[in-house]
C-alpha cells in the first residue's frame, strides 16, 4: 500500500531477542558441564519459593510470621496490638499469608485465631536457604 504523499509511514520496532531464554539456558547445569536436573522439579520449586517470597514480601507480614512462629501458640486477637495498622490492614496481610498457606487459622466466634504453619515454615526455609 503506498502511503499518502507527505506522510511518512510508521515503522513497527524491531523484536527484542529473548535473552532470558538464551541466559537461562546458558546458566543449566548442563551448560555448565554439571549434572543434569529435571527442569519440572525446578520450575516446581521456584514457584513454591516465589509464592512464599511473594506473601513474605512486607515487612509487616514477616513480623506477624515472626510473631506467631514465636507464641508458639494460635493467637486471636494480639497480633493488632503488636502492629502499629490498622485491623482491616492487619487482615488484609493475615489473608495473604493464608493463602500462601505459611499460617492458619481458625474460627473461635467472633475472632479468627492464627498459628504458623510449621511444616509449611520449614519447608519455606528450606528453600530460601537453598538460593
Amino acid at each position: 500500500m503506498n502511503p499518502k504523499p507527505g506522510v511518512v509511514p510508521k515503522r513497527r520496532p524491531a523484536k527484542a531477542p529473548n535473552t532470558a531464554r538464551a541466559a537461562a539456558d546458558a546458566a543449566s547445569p548442563r551448560a555448565a558441564g554439571g549434572v543434569s536436573v529435571d527442569r519440572t522439579q525446578i520450575a516446581a520449586r521456584d514457584v513454591e519459593l516465589a509464592r512464599f517470597a511473594k506473601a513474605l514480601g512486607h515487612p509487616a507480614r514477616a513480623a506477624i510470621v515472626r510473631f506467631l512462629a514465636e507464641c508458639g501458640d494460635c493467637v486471636c486477637g494480639d497480633i493488632v496490638s503488636r502492629l502499629p495498622l490498622a485491623q482491616a490492614t492487619v487482615s488484609q496481610h493475615l489473608k495473604v499469608l493464608r493463602d500462601a498457606g505459611l499460617i492458619r487459622g481458625s474460627i473461635d466466634p467472633p475472632r479468627v485465631c492464627y498459628c504458623v504453619d510449621p511444616e509449611v515454615l520449614k519447608r519455606a526455609k528450606a528453600l530460601m536457604s537453598g538460593l
